[in-house]
């Protein structure tokens, strides 16, 4: 096939892909199935290499081993007992509440990811906020945007960090290093800007001293074993995370690892944990990874980075500030996930063409731009929309306008307060 027809027909193939995802009228992952399948059809991916260079295991085998091993701290009730003692902390005060409850999203969605992090956060602050007769929707929107900035702050927290470290030569410390200090401070700044916006909403009588010592955390506790022997394997694999690059194993190894090992010394049986891993998500990002290896083969990621170091002028500290702000607005519309994978072979290639080596603030202005980036509308990310849609269920409607009305703002705050680190930290 003439090179220009591919050109534009991977062009075509792709945009529509976006299109598929963007409309919500067929399931994301039918979308990148599709669309990835076309590449190979149409033969600007072989099968070899879908299998060999583009699908990449290390991400698919990160996110499967942790859905196994937090499907396996689920059992113990852990999760429950903390959304209990999160309430009794807050002694019935909204404000706080809000506060405990979007910081221990935030360091969940971290620690583990960003979507589970949601599937188990959003039912207990429904359910909390019904006990103190409150609105639950103040609340879950500071959650959501925790639960992206949040998992900004770790390699394993929100799929763009897995994708880029899992391409990239950078490990769980390099993310570590670099990525929770802007985390920590745009976290503080949102915290204050959702307070600001709920004010009115988040007036609430402090509960009596009498209820209050009334509520069992230890209750919620369904199997102490589990939940004992669950946390150190939880514990030894984010050890494991911190160490991979000093042990040489990938960090997909220690995942599975991790998740093997929980289902194995807690007695859970195999089905049962095997039944809590997101099959559709895993297939999402091969389609994903192969839909990427089609433009890599035939010139496109090649002809938009030439177009994007001739807009900026070959200049490093310009590039990272264009890549912060296009990776922003584009995930705020598009799926941060696979816009990711369309940016990760971009940057390579504008970074082999301007002959920089280590110019890794590149792929922490990536991971700012696509994680905060996602909090700009309900689809920007996979946490918005499992948690709007967890509200819907229970009566609490969120429409896409008003979501945006909210938390779009925030977002561009984020952005902002992400490029004075970039620059404090790595151009000053």
């Amino acid at each position: 096939m003439d090179s220009s027809i591919a050109f534009y027909l991977v062009t075509a193939v792709f945009l529509l892909t976006y299109v598929g995802i963007m409309s919500e009228k067929i399931p994301r992952t039918i979308c990148s199935l599709a669309g990835g399948g076309l590449m190979i059809y149409l033969g600007f991916v072989t099968q070899d290499e879908a299998l060999k260079d583009f699908i990449d295991f290390n991400t698919l085998g990160l996110l499967t081993g942790m859905m196994l091993l937090i499907a396996v701290v689920k059992r113990s009730g852990f999760f429950e007992a903390m959304a209990l003692w999160t309430m009794k902390a807050s002694r019935g005060d909204a404000r706080v509440l809000l506060v405990l409850l979007s910081c221990i999203t935030g360091v969940s969605a971290s620690l583990i990811d960003s979507v589970t992090a949601a599937l188990l956060i959003a039912p207990m602050t429904i359910s909390l906020c019904r006990m103190m007769k409150i609105t639950p929707v103040p609340i879950l929107i500071g959650e959501i945007l925790m639960a992206n900035i949040g998992g900004t702050a770790l390699m394993i927290g929100n799929p763009p960090n897995v994708m880029i470290g899992s391409a990239t030569h950078l490990d769980f410390n390099d993310f570590m290093n670099n990525l929770a200090p802007a985390v920590i401070v745009t976290t503080i700044f949102t915290m204050i800007a959702v307070i600001l916006l709920f004010h009115r909403q988040l007036h609430t009588e402090k509960m009596s001293q009498e209820y209050l010592d009334s509520i069992d955390v230890a209750g919620e506790i369904k199997d102490p074993v589990i939940l004992k022997r669950s946390l150190a394997v939880l514990a030894l694999t984010i050890l494991g995370f911190v160490l991979h690059g000093t042990l040489g194993l990938q960090s997909a190894t220690i995942a599975m690892t991790g998740g093997l090992l929980a289902v194995m010394v807690c007695g859970v049986e195999p089905a049962d944990a095997l039944r809590e891993v997101d099959l559709d998500t895993l297939l999402f990002f091969m389609g994903l990874f192969i839909l990427v290896g089609g433009m890599e083969n035939t010139g496109v990621i090649s002809a938009l980075a030439s177009w994007g170091i001739h807009l900026v002028g070959g200049d490093p500290e310009m590039m990272t500030y264009l890549i912060l702000v296009l990776s922003g607005f584009a995930s705020a519309f598009i799926d941060n996930i696979p816009f990711t994978a369309t940016m990760i072979p971009l940057i390579q290639e504008m970074q082999n063409m301007m002959g920089l080596t280590h110019a890794d603030y590149m792929w922490w202005s990536l991971a700012l731009g696509a994680c905060f980036g996602g909090n700009g509308t309900i689809i920007g990310a996979s946490p918005n929309v499992i948690m709007v849609a967890i509200a819907a269920r229970e009566g609490h409607n969120i429409s896409f306008g008003r979501f945006m009305l909210w938390c779009f703002p925030i977002m561009i705050m984020t952005i902002v307060v992400s490029g004075v680190y970039l620059y404090v930290r790595y151009f000053m």
